[in-house]
């Protein structure tokens, strides 16, 4: 009987090792989703506005999910240091239902990936025809700011204001511009000259599809482990 239990304390002590280690890790997974949603809400604030038209939660739900794990990765280390039962059975829960989330996301990201896109360049249309240039005004904002960044002008390119209320009044907004102290309000209003002072990249939507979907690949990324 001593021998066998000196037998079986190696294998407790290396189980516990190998659970600290795997919660440490979990952890660690949780710290960087929660890092990742607030890069996503600062950085790309704007973009996913307008996926969401208004109603981005995406950013909130990293956040959240990302601090839930921390608390759960230190729960984990906890319960594995004090050998308590009931708190490694809800700690499996955890991981269990961590994993059910994992496959559900998974297969709705595999699924609907075009759909985001589809949506995005709906959006994102919607909000050029309401543009009316006003600063107090989150989606025009949003509009502006993705131009500047990214360096684009419309859905596809500076026509696409033509067709536009504020287009035919206004010509583009000053946000297409290569260098907005060099466009005068009748430069933006011409026709003739507006392609030579505004960006001419192909395809806003491309852009800021690859930025959503490196964020996308973090989170997945995360959940695997």
């Amino acid at each position: 009987m001593p021998s066998r239990r000196l037998q079986t304390k190696p294998v407790i002590g290396c189980l516990k090792t190998l659970l600290i280690f795997y919660s440490f890790v979990f952890w660690v997974t949780g710290l960087i989703l929660l890092a990742v949603g607030v890069w996503g809400k600062l950085s790309l604030g704007p973009y996913v506005d307008l996926v969401a038209e208004g109603n981005a939660t995406a950013p909130y739900v990293l956040i959240g999910t990302g601090t839930t794990i921390l608390l759960f990765g230190l729960f984990g280390c906890l319960a594995t240091c004090k050998s308590s039962p009931w708190m490694l059975k809800m700690y499996a829960l955890f991981l269990f239902l961590v994993f059910l989330v994992e496959i559900v996301a998974g297969i709705s990201g595999f699924v609907f990936r075009h759909e985001i896109k589809g949506q995005f360049r709906e959006n994102l249309l919607k909000a050029i025809h309401r543009y009316k240039g006003s600063s107090q005004s989150n989606t025009d904002t949003a509009v502006d700011d993705l131009q500047k960044n990214l360096h684009c002008c419309g859905l596809t390119n500076y026509t696409d204001w033509q067709e536009t209320v504020y287009g035919q009044t206004y010509g583009v907004p000053a946000s297409c511009c290569h260098q907005p102290e060099a466009c005068p309000p009748s430069g933006l209003r011409n026709s003739t000259v507006v392609g030579s002072l505004v960006f001419q990249k192909d395809s806003i939507v491309e852009d800021v599809s690859e930025q959503e979907q490196t964020r996308e690949n973090i989170y997945y990324l995360c959940f695997e482990y």
